[in-house]
């Protein structure tokens, strides 16, 4: 039996993520979005099926469409505390030293009495050039009603995260939230992952 299969049956394997493979499956994933594989607000199962297959020809990680929606919605929940932490600020620049926003100990002060939960990103944020990946991954997810968001408008509105603080993680999500963002910075991260049985594959992503 292949590790693949093992992985689909009792998902019992950990999914052990490092940069290199978040990157992979980032870019996996846009090019899944550009070919319509995400007409609305989650993959089609065509969609995961190339997203499985084509992830695994290029790591040789056979990772389950658990393990990988899994991933993504713990890079979504990133991505939108980061947005939600910078607000209208959009002229911060990026300090390489501290790995995150250039801003002042009073900005974020300020910043985190607003957004709590974006405390990890002081030390860790997420990178330009990444940060632009995951806009082309959520921007049309967080939209609501009639508005939209593209990274030309330069802002995201309030009211996009007002479901941040609203949602019922994922079994082992938070603990990917809190992994993620060193991930991102080279520290390689074991996460087991046994996400429970009524977690629904093809729901809002």
């Amino acid at each position: 039996m292949s590790t693949s299969a093992v992985e689909v049956s009792d998902e019992k394997v950990k999914a052990i993520w490092d940069k290199r493979l978040i990157e992979i499956f980032c870019d996996i994933c846009i090019k899944e979005i550009l070919k319509g594989n995400r007409p609305g607000t989650h993959f089609t199962k065509d969609g995961w099926l190339k997203i499985m297959t084509t992830f695994e020809k290029e790591t040789g990680k056979g990772f389950s469409q658990r393990q990988l929606k899994n991933r993504w919605d713990a890079l979504k929940k990133e991505w939108k505390v980061w947005k939600k932490l910078k607000g209208e600020d959009t002229g911060l620049g990026w300090n390489p030293i501290k790995r995150t926003v250039d801003a002042s100990d009073d900005w974020w002060e300020s910043r985190l009495q607003v957004v709590p939960e974006a405390k990890k990103f002081r030390t860790s944020g997420i990178d330009p050039e990444f940060e632009a990946k995951l806009d082309q991954m959520f921007m049309g997810i967080v939209a609501t009603g009639d508005k939209a968001w593209a990274p030309s408008s330069g802002t995201l509105r309030s009211d996009f995260f007002e479901d941040v603080n609203n949602e019922i993680p994922e079994e082992n999500e938070e603990e990917n939230m809190r992994n993620d963002v060193h991930i991102l910075n080279d520290v390689h991260i074991s996460n087991d992952v046994h996400i429970s049985n009524d977690v629904q594959m093809d729901g809002n992503g």
